[in-house]
């Protein structure tokens, strides 16, 4: 079985910084994809940042400056600068890639709450 396994979240006030972690837990998968996700109270999940195929990253213009996705191996990284209210939310992160060989799968971790306090 593989699974990602997230940490880091937390409370923070406005202008300070978090970074998220995430690892893949189990054996022989191959990342493909990697992507952060957020979901606020009473919104729909949206993507945050993602590198597709060891490219480079691509951000959403909420974050663009602030924020930086990052990978080491079997782990992901979200490092969050500046932070504002609107920021708050349950942080999800993503990986798609292949496992034993022949299946592809889409892997979510169990998500983690960040609040950035005004």
């Amino acid at each position: 079985q593989v699974q990602l396994v997230e940490s880091g979240g937390g409370l923070v006030q406005a202008g300070g910084s978090l970074t998220l972690s995430c690892e893949v837990s189990g054996d022989r998968f191959s990342i493909s994809d990697i992507a952060w996700y957020r979901q606020a109270p009473g919104k729909q999940r949206e993507l945050v940042a993602g590198i597709i195929r060891g490219g480079s990253a691509n951000y959403a213009d909420f974050v663009k400056g602030r924020f930086t996705i990052s990978r080491d191996s079997a782990k992901m990284y979200l490092q969050m600068n500046s932070l504002k209210p609107e920021d708050t939310a349950v942080y999800y992160c993503n990986a798609d890639g292949w496992w034993m060989g022949d299946r592809y799968l889409k892997l979510w971790g169990q998500g983690t709450l960040v609040t950035v306090s005004s």
